[in-house]
This record gives structure tokens, C-alpha cells and sequence, in this order.
């Protein structure tokens, strides 16, 4: 990682084995467990979206902190829980997930001058905690522990920016997964905090220069409105070490646009102050300031069509990745003297392949390419010369490569869906790797079979897909399969190890995630496929992953369950109903189900330049023809669906879910269930316990299974 320049980005989206045991028994099976849903009131409110009147009936559900939503919350889960306790698996599957995931997991090292830091867990650990060693073979010793600071394991802690004399550490602390983070100072030497503690910090590090660190903060919200309020006006301030908040010296502010997003950070040789102005999760302006002088920030990259992003500052030019003129991406050379578009130097140029990120260490450049959703990396001179390939493990997703000019040797990570995540040292000068740390946990890969295909979706177009199983597995038509998909935002689907779901493969179950266009698997053309008036493309590649599945004697519409989170959920929401008949279970995830007013709550909009607004009429009408809540017609059998979301999820507030259910409980006919389980003290995803996620996981496998009558070889104690 680049220890001085932290970038937050705005993707709002993207996480063995045993002696064989007893086969299934009929009680297993799926016996209709009876479900009374609980009374959801319905108001007259009506809006008129440029002559069109909409419904919303269950407008009400949006207020989440009022008593009516809380009692609503409390007898949904009530009767959640009723049901999840009657599958007389479901506590097998939970000790068997137990089971899994309790192994030691270790993150990278990264180097902060005489120390090395990383991140562990010893397998249960709610939190993972933070370590730091003098050298490679100093004996490590804990740094921070963030379980100590909870008795649930709700607070989650970050480093994020170190000073430059590498005496000072910054780091976040966020409690109950909400977005919301207060920065605080340690002394890294003797661990002792500092008086300094900063609040209402969103999307942002703590990039360091001088006696302080530049950091990115909203105003404080209103009483009450934490959680769900319009957040405005992220603005750039700098914090000088020992004083108050209240004397933090503003750096940039928009007025003029109080929904766009500010931050940056500052160049290694300290030069420069990089500043990112973003109006959404898409294409943005780049600025900088020269930290020697007292001038104001001068352009680099403006509008907001592109992604330019400033990796490193060498040479008296910025080296730059953009996508201008090459939509998968290239490596230029900027004087930011003449920062014209006709005074760049190309230093590599756009390749068939996605150039998906670029890195600098030890005084060398390290080049990430996606070929078909897997990972490739290089490592060439400042000037582009020198191009050799570093060779991995195999075909997966790979990170790391980064440090600083320094830096003799860097790390890295490998994982596959066969390959449990393991740490590489890469020495620099010789360009070779040795492992230096695995995980230790039975499995054995040669017991299952990864492979990728292509298939077309209903516009002819080729789509890639993983596909992941145990080996002879019969194609019978009759296996329990997990079709996860996201689709959006430009974020690339590429394989990873999960523990988690080794409950799905030896159980007879298939894995398979798509490459949807409005990722960014194949470069920004693939992204803009699958975005604004272009993303029922996504929900069409979905379909047709779920229709070749089938087609292929993988599984069947009885034994179908489709997942995903965040803009996933939205995709899952789309999908089931869209084609309702396709599928047997749904899962959708803290999913955005309002297209018509996700705009409107926290950082909503942001989501602007991906989904397009209703305020727009061309794009109400889009929105309106794919949003999920709008798009329930009563009378119908929907899929049994498991609804999953969180009190604390100020990023795709809980009222999405909320009121997909009360609809989807009031237009579903048949004996599928619609539940809705709502998590406390629990936010987006990022920073949830090992506790609450092996709860979740155990609630989600139990439900697929039993709603697609799939036999489960755990026995119950």
C-alpha cells in the first residue's frame, strides 16, 4: 500500500473440510413451515413524477428511528426467527460454519519504517486484531485490539495515515458498522493515544504533512437523523496534532455543490496535496496544490466524464492512470508545469486487457492487468521499460505490490475459489517470491473443480462466469446452486477463497458468479453496458446465468437461489421480479429496492451518474420499469426470499428493505416464505463480527436448503 497517499473510494457495494458424515433423513426436507406475517399499515400518500401518480403506501417505514418502525422491525424479526428455528438443520449448519472459519487469517505486512504492521485473526475473533514487529523477525505484538473496546465485537478499527517522520499513526474507529468514523492519534513507539479526536468523518484517510494530517468530514448531522439524513458538503480540512477539532483549518469546500465528495491525499516525496472532487461514484475532477507555497489548487483533470487517478510523483511529473481516451485504461506521465492533454507522455499504453490498478515500490512501477476477470502483474522501470511479468500461483485474484522508494521488499496476496488466500514476500532487485505466510486449515483443492465460462446473453453478447463445484459432481438437474452476481459501479468480480462457502460445496452445492456488464471486469465500455438507461442489460445477463445453469443440467428452477448485496440486492430484486417463475429462493442483501427515492437518504446521491435520478423524466421512467418495489404485481408466487439488512446501514439505509418487504409480503400468493431479517448494531457489511456473520450465513444456507428441498449431511446434536 502507499503508505502516505490514502484514497477513499466510493464503491458502495464489495468477502476445510471434514470426515465424511450421515446422509440426510426426511427431516431435512422442506415441510411448509407456516408463517403469520405481521399487520403492515398503509398510508394515502401519492407523488406525481412528471404527470405520472406513484403509490407509496409504506412511505411511513422510512422514518427508522420512530417507535411504529421499531415495534414493525421487532415482530418482523420475531417471526423470522420463528421460522429459522423450525429448519432443523439450521444449528448444524452454524456449528459447521463455526467450524470453517476458525483458522488463523493474516493480512499483508506493510512497512512503516522500523515496523511492520498487518491484521490478524485467530479464527473466532470478532474483530481482527492489529499488529506491528521491529523488522521481519521481531516478535510481533498486539498494536491495537478492537475486541477489547466492545463486549459484542461491534467496533471496528483501521489504521489510516502515518507521519512522515513515521512517529505518529491516525486511525478510525467505526461502531456498529455505520459509515460514520472518529479519527484518533497513537504515539507508535509507546502506543499512547493522543488527546486529538476528530468526528463526522466519512469516505476519507489521514494523509500527513508537516505537524498534521489532511482528512475529509461532513458537518454534524441533525439529532436523530445520524443515521438517515442527507449528508452535504464533504469538505477538506487539515488538523494539526495537539489541537481541538473546532481549530482544523478548512482546505476546500463546494458550496456551490454541497453534494459532491472531497478528498485526497498528499504525494510521498510531500510535494504535492492530490484532491479528488467526485458529484457520484463515477467520473471525477482532479486538483493540486503545490504544499511549498501558500497558492490556491490548480487544475489537473477536469469534468467529471473520466477517472484519472494520481499514483505517483517522480521525476517532477505526475504518473498517472486514466481513462481518457482509453477505456481500459493507460499509464501517462503529467507535467503538472503543462498539464495540457497535448504535453502527456505516454508511458503505457491501452492493451486489449483491462489495466486495472498501477503501484510504485522500491523504485519501480507494478502493473495490474484483468484478462477474463483473473489477475496478471508486471513490474517495469518509471519510464515504462523494462516490462516483466511477476508469475502467481495460478489463475485468481492477486493484491498488493505497493510501498515506498525505499522499500527492498513489498508483499503480496493470492486467492482463488481453490486456493485459500496466502501471503507472498517479493524480493525487488531478484523479482522472485517465496511464501511467507499460509493458512492452516484442512482442504484439500483437488477435491473440487473452479472453471469459467462464456455464455450469451439475450442480446447475443458473450458473458463469463465462474463456475465452482466438488469433483464428479452429477449433472443431474438436481444440484442446490448459489448464482451471485453485482453488475455495477465498476467493480470487477474476480476469484477469492471462502470458508463460508465450503457449507454450500460439500453439500452437493454449485457456486457460480457472473461477470455482469456494468462491472469492470472488461474495461469502462463493459461498465457503461450495464449503467443508466443501459442497466437492464445487467438483470438480462443474470437471467440468462441462471437460463445456462439450468439449460446445462447444473441445477433446476426448484434448486435455483440467486444473492447479492448492496447494488446486488438491487439485482436480485430485479431479478425475482422480473421472472418470478425462475427462480426457488431469493437473498437479496442491504439491496437498494426505491429507485424512485434511493437519491434522497445519506449518500444516495451519489449513486446519481450510476442509476440516473427520477427527478430526470427520461430516467424516472427507467427506474420506474426496473425498480423492485414497483414492480411486485399482487396475486403472484415470488420466490421464498430471505430479505437481509441492518439498523446501522447508513449507505443503503434499512427503509429500502423495509418497505420491499411490506410489499413483497402483501403481493405474494403461495406457500414460499417472505422474511426479513434485520440485524442490530450492524451496518453495510464492512465491520461486522465473525459472531453476527456466522449467524447470518448459518440463517441464509438454512433457508436455501430447506426452500429448495436439498438433502444436508450435518446431523443435529
Amino acid at each position: 500500500m502507499q503508505k502516505h497517499l490514502l484514497t477513499a473510494l466510493l464503491l458502495f457495494a464489495l468477502l476445510s473440510s471434514c470426515a465424511e458424515q450421515e446422509p440426510a433423513t426426511e427431516s431435512n426436507q422442506n415441510t411448509n413451515i407456516e408463517v403469520n406475517y405481521p399487520e403492515t399499515a398503509k398510508v394515502d400518500q401519492v407523488d406525481d413524477y412528471h404527470g405520472t401518480e406513484i403509490e407509496d403506501s409504506f412511505r411511513w417505514l422510512e422514518v427508522d428511528t420512530a417507535a411504529n418502525v421499531k415495534e414493525w422491525v421487532d415482530a418482523q424479526n420475531v417471526v423470522t426467527q420463528g421460522y429459522l428455528d423450525q429448519i432443523p438443520f439450521r444449528k448444524a449448519i452454524e456449528e459447521r460454519l463455526t467450524d470453517l472459519i476458525n483458522y488463523p487469517r493474516l493480512s499483508s505486512p506493510y512497512n512503516v519504517g522500523e515496523y511492520y504492521f498487518f491484521n490478524k485473526n485467530d479464527g473466532l475473533q470478532n474483530q481482527s486484531v492489529i499488529y506491528y514487529q521491529k523488522g521481519l523477525e521481531g516478535e510481533p505484538e498486539v498494536f491495537i485490539d478492537p475486541n477489547a473496546l466492545s463486549e459484542d465485537g461491534t467496533v471496528s478499527i483501521s489504521l489510516v495515515g502515518f507521519s512522515k517522520d513515521d512517529k505518529y499513526v491516525t486511525y478510525s474507529r467505526s461502531e456498529g458498522g455505520s459509515d460514520w468514523n472518529t479519527l484518533h492519534v497513537m504515539e507508535i513507539a509507546t502506543k499512547k493515544e493522543m488527546p486529538d479526536v476528530l468526528e463526522w468523518v466519512k469516505f476519507s484517510g489521514a494523509s500527513w504533512h508537516g505537524n498534521g494530517f489532511f482528512y475529509s468530514r461532513y458537518p454534524a448531522p441533525a439529532e436523530g437523523m445520524e443515521l438517515s439524513g442527507n449528508n452535504q458538503y464533504h469538505s477538506v480540512y487539515y488538523h494539526e496534532l495537539g489541537t481541538d477539532q473546532s481549530e482544523d483549518k478548512l482546505v476546500f469546500e463546494d458550496k456551490e455543490n454541497p453534494d459532491y465528495y472531497h478528498f485526497g491525499g498528499v504525494m510521498e516525496d510531500g510535494k504535492y496535496l492530490i484532491l479528488y472532487q467526485q458529484p457520484g461514484t463515477d467520473g471525477y475532477a482532479v486538483m493540486f496544490k503545490d504544499l511549498s507555497s501558500d497558492g490556491d489548487f490548480q487544475m489537473l483533470f477536469d469534468g467529471y466524464k473520466n477517472k484519472s487517478s494520481v499514483v505517483h510523483h517522480v521525476n517532477d511529473k505526475f504518473l498517472v492512470r486514466t481513462d481518457i481516451d482509453a477505456p481500459n485504461y493507460k499509464l501517462v506521465a503529467v507535467d503538472p508545469a503543462n498539464p495540457a492533454k497535448e504535453n502527456w507522455e505516454e508511458i503505457i499504453g491501452e492493451t486489449e486487457n483491462l489495466l486495472q490498478s498501477v503501484n510504485t515500490g522500491g523504485g519501480k512501477v507494478f502493473v495490474n492487468y484483468l484478462k477474463n476477470a483473473t489477475d496478471y502483474f508486471y513490474q517495469c522501470e518509471y519510464d515504462g521499460s523494462g516490462m516483466k511479468e511477476i508469475k502467481l500461483p495460478g489463475l485468481g485474484s492477486a493484491g498488493g505490490f505497493g510501498g515506498e522508494e525505499d522499500d527492498e521488499v513489498l508483499f503480496y496476496s493470492f486467492t482463488s475459489f481453490t486456493y485459500p488466500n496466502t501471503i507472498f514476500k517479493y524480493d525487488i532487485a531478484s523479482g522472485k517470491s517465496e511464501q511467507f505466510y499460509k493458512a492452516e486449515l484442512e482442504f484439500n483443492p483437488e477435491d473440487y473443480v473452479e472453471k469459467q465460462i462464456f455464455y450469451k446473453s439475450k442480446d447475443g453478447t458473450d458473458v463469463s462466469m465462474f463456475i465452482v463445484h466438488k469433483k464428479d459432481l452429477e449433472m443431474d438437474g438436481q444440484n442446490p446452486t448459489y448464482l451471485y452476481g453485482y453488475g455495477g459501479f465498476n467493480v470487477s468480480l474476480t476469484p477469492y477463497f471462502s470458508a463460508i462457502r465450503m457449507v454450500l460445496l460439500e453439500n452437493g452445492g454449485v457456486y457460480a458468479m457472473p461477470n455482469l456488464r456494468g462491472g469492470g471486469e472488461y474495461g469502462e465500455e463493459w461498465h457503461k453496458a450495464g449503467m443508466l438507461l443501459n442497466k437492464q442489460n445487467v438483470f438480462d445477463d443474470f437471467i440468462y446465468a441462471a437460463e445456462y445453469l439450468i439449460d446445462n443440467g447444473y441445477t433446476s428452477s426448484e434448486k435455483l437461489a440467486i444473492a447479492g448485496g448492496s447494488n446486488g440486492g438491487l439485482l436480485v430484486g430485479a431479478a425475482m421480479t422480473q421472472r418470478p417463475d425462475l427462480f426457488a429462493v431469493a437473498l437479496p442483501a442491504v439491496g437498494v429496492m426505491d429507485m424512485l427515492r434511493y437519491h434522497l437518504f445519506t449518500v444516495g446521491k451519489g449513486w446519481i451518474p450510476e442509476y440516473g435520478s427520477s427527478d430526470d423524466p427520461e430516467h424516472f421512467e427507467n427506474l420506474l420499469a426496473y425498480s423492485p418495489l414497483h414492480n411486485m404485481k399482487n396475486g403472484t408466487a415470488y420466490p421464498a426470499t430471505l430479505i437481509t439488512t441492518a439498523d446501522h446501514d447508513d449507505r443503503v439505509v434499512p427503509a429500502h428493505s423495509f418497505k420491499f418487504a411490506a410489499r413483497l409480503q402483501e403481493a405474494h400468493e403461495g406457500d414460499n416464505p417472505v422474511l426479513i431479517r434485520i440485524e442490530t448494531k450492524a451496518g453495510h457489511g464492512a465491520g461486522k463480527p465473525i459472531a453476527k456473520v456466522i449467524e447470518e450465513q448459518a440463517d441464509i444456507y438454512s433457508f436455501m436448503f430447506f426452500n429448495t428441498n436439498s438433502p444436508v449431511k450435518y446431523l443435529q446434536d
